[in-house]
């Protein structure tokens, strides 16, 4: 998600010009929806890095110039990737504004984590799409009254889900580099944990998903905390 000040390529996108499926003549062999999820298939086995219009083409049995006719290029299966990853968002919970937005942040954390190259396709420049703007309105309507200028409300959102994003890139990378770490040393630690016993509990301890949660939670927290002192002060 972008901040107010933030630039987008120019025109639509494909999300919002595709030619309705009702419309006259042969029906289409395959839907933008189809396509996002033989790309996201591919993504979340093998990397974002691997897709591109050929695999995916590929994979669903066209051509890759047959593809064309439904994304005029790769920025748009981009759009379509992270719209459907980010999926619609869950209905306002909370009563209070401060708690509707720690809990639109832990949903957009959790959506994000379950498939953590889609923060990649959420930083670069883009048009948001239909599921993307669910959210931005979702957590628009958290922010009803508060004393804030459009702006300063879509900019707490950019903080929010960039906090969030942040933590889900940091923890993708962090899981592979432990899942890698763990594997070459498990033999040894097993085999000398005496020598080392602080070392083999260290890997062994299970707290470290709970530090990175109250990481997240903290960070959540503080931004709100800051919202709540500047609301108290113009109130006032």
């Amino acid at each position: 998600m972008t901040s107010a000040d933030d630039t987008v390529p120019a025109g639509p996108g494909v999300l919002w010009t595709a030619t309705p499926t009702g419309r006259r003549g042969p029906k289409p062999r395959h839907s933008l929806e189809g396509i996002a999820e033989a790309a996201i298939a591919i993504a979340d086995a093998e990397g974002l890095e691997v897709v591109t219009m050929q695999r995916v083409a590929e994979s669903l049995g066209t051509t890759k110039m047959a593809l064309y006719r439904y994304l005029p290029g790769r920025a748009d299966l981009d759009a379509v990737m992270l719209d459907s990853a980010l999926g619609t968002p869950p209905p306002p919970r909370g009563e209070r504004w401060d708690d509707a937005l720690v809990a639109w942040t832990g949903a957009l954390f959790a959506r994000a984590l379950e498939r953590p190259w889609s923060v990649e396709l959420a930083q670069r420049p883009h048009t948001p799409g239909p599921q993307e703007l669910a959210w931005y309105e979702t957590g628009l309507a958290a922010t009803d009254g508060l004393p804030l200028t459009a702006g300063e409300r879509l900019d707490l959102l950019a903080l929010l889900s960039g906090h969030a994003l942040s933590l889900v890139r940091q923890e993708a990378g962090a899981r592979a580099a432990e899942e890698e770490l763990a594997a070459g040393l498990a033999a040894v630690l097993a085999a000398h944990s005496d020598r080392f016993p602080r070392t083999a509990a260290a890997f062994a301890d299970a707290g470290r998903a709970e530090q990175r949660d109250d990481a997240f939670r903290f960070g959540v927290r503080r931004v709100l905390a800051g919202i709540a002192a500047l609301v108290a002060e113009r109130e006032a």
